[in-house]
């Protein structure tokens, strides 16, 4: 039960509290019980936070997998199972090694430690990090400084500090005051601009297309859907910048041509960039790739006469984004040769991808500078980090969240981008099939959205920056070095007096 809570308090529950709470009583639950019983507590603790908070992917297998109720609920067991190795884990190193009183001391590393072993093995899914669930809360000063990941280490903190020392008459001052200090130090952090407006802004439209996800790759429904596009952006060619989503261009880009050669005519005609999702494919190679590729615009244009602007838009073009973190079973099948074929989800149109760099350029839009990040890789801060410079102006995301249906996963995904605004102390554009489309401030403050399950165009201006955020400088290093120090000091307590609890 105090594991399944968890999940309100991230979006678009947004109860931030509850985390601390629910995570100060297992805490609290774990210190009370036998050291043998430690791993399978944090087990059971992490298979209800996951079963409940990643429910949502129990949508895409059941509707789109083509497997049976039994089938699908297997493969979800067997995805919360493992995914619940890590905190067990961290419990279990917890319990077994460090007193309850040094807790406090010893967890922020280890849980670290453990989930970023989470965010790294096979791949990776650090979904549901612990920090994302206080964007709306009073930590969410700290993470210009010290990121998503460390607002998980002072989350830990907070509630091992409720847990085991505020039972304590002897402690019950100090534990207090940690807390306080930590909550109102964020909330004072958040009222201060580490960066500042240029006083300049850019007109940016996104265009949501809500195409049904069963239509998404039928041939039949090529043209209606790249005709929709055209149409539905036809009024919105005096914005700066337009984007449309994640392969919002159902046609394979080699097959293509015709109609981006005339998105890229009508874009310069109006100058304007267009930023569009869509699939490249090598027939030579038996490549595959999930790329945004810049039409129109790359430059501000120097002169009115446009008839003199050269085409910009040419199959293999430079100015494009080849998505690096694939997303197991839905862009590429693990274990390929032996899977494959053993049931209709291992077995998606589109589920065979090639990766793209690590590090790749910026996307350019009429003069401006984009930091791509195609669906699930917002959840990765590294990543993006890698591929900020100096001449960033902002991060654009854009996603089909139409695998999720009606469920929590698209307001948990906006919220991760929300993170990565803060964190970076840039504006976050969001475009979506089908939502939730939205343009995040560089303080996390969705700025503007669209309803979801609606075909719709938003537009609004978005400022130009000056200045980095700590975290954008330091990255994780900080908090790295406060919670290794944190845990020396518990292992020196460890040593001058053994854990007897």
């Amino acid at each position: 039960m105090l594991g399944g809570t968890l999940t309100l308090g991230y979006a678009p529950f947004s109860q931030w509290y509850l985390v601390l709470f629910s995570l100060a009583g297992f805490i609290y639950l774990l210190a009370s019980s036998d050291k043998k019983n430690a791993f399978k507590l944090g087990f059971t603790f992490g298979l209800a936070w996951f079963g409940v908070g990643i429910s949502w992917v129990h949508v895409s297998i059941a509707d789109f997998g083509g497997l049976p109720l039994i089938g699908s609920v297997a493969i979800m067991v067997v995805l919360c199972s493992y995914l619940a190795l890590f905190p067990a884990t961290a419990f279990w190193l917890l319990r077994r090694y460090f007193a309850v009183r040094l807790w406090p001391l010893a967890l922020p590393f280890i849980w670290l430690t453990t989930e970023w072993l989470r965010s790294w093995l096979l791949t990776g899914f650090p979904w549901l990090s612990l920090g994302y669930s206080q964007i709306p809360g009073p930590l969410s000063g700290w993470f210009a400084l010290i990121g998503e990941i460390g607002v998980s280490a002072f989350v830990v903190l907070i509630a091992s500090v409720m847990a085991c020392w505020l039972p304590l008459k002897s402690k019950a001052y100090v534990s207090c005051f940690t807390v306080a200090v930590v909550l109102i130090s964020g909330f004072v952090l958040d009222q201060h601009d580490w960066v500042k407006p240029t006083g300049k802004s850019v007109k940016i439209a996104m265009v949501q297309g809500n195409i049904p996800q069963a239509l998404r790759w039928t041939p039949e429904q090529d043209l209606p859907t790249m005709n929709k596009y055209k149409m539905m952006t036809e009024a919105h060619w005096d914005a700066d910048i337009i984007i449309w989503p994640e392969a919002a261009v159902p046609k394979l880009e080699p097959v293509a041509g015709d109609y981006l050669q005339e998105m890229d005519s009508l874009a310069i005609q109006h100058q304007t960039g267009l930023i569009t999702g869509i699939v490249n494919y090598n027939f030579e190679t038996r490549e595959a790739y999930n790329n945004l590729i810049a039409l129109g615009l790359k430059n501000t244009p120097d002169n009115t006469d446009l008839s003199q602007v050269p085409r910009q838009y040419y199959y293999g073009h430079d100015n494009r984004y080849a998505k690096h973190h694939l997303l197991p079973i839905g862009e590429f099948i693990p274990f390929e040769d032996w899977i494959r074929g053993l049931a209709p989800i291992f077995d998606l149109p589109m589920s065979s991808f090639s990766r793209g760099d690590y590090q790749q350029h910026n996307i350019q839009a009429k003069g401006y500078y984009l930091a791509p990040a195609l669906c699930f890789e917002i959840a990765f801060p590294k990543q993006i980090a890698s591929n900020l410079y100096t001449n960033t102006d902002f991060i654009i995301t854009v996603s089909n969240d139409a695998w999720f249906g009606h469920s929590h996963g698209p307001a948990q995904h906006l919220q991760i981008a929300q993170a990565r605004a803060k964190e970076f102390g840039l504006p976050v554009l969001r475009a979506t099939n089908n939502g939730i489309t939205g343009f995040i401030d560089h303080k996390g403050h969705i700025q503007s959205r669209l309803p979801q399950f609606e075909a719709a165009v938003l537009v609004d201006n978005i400022a130009l920056l000056s200045g980095k955020t700590p975290y954008r400088i330091l990255g994780n290093v900080p908090i790295w070095l406060v919670a290794l120090i944190s845990l020396l000091f518990a292992l020196y307590f460890t040593q001058r007096q053994p854990a007897t609890d």
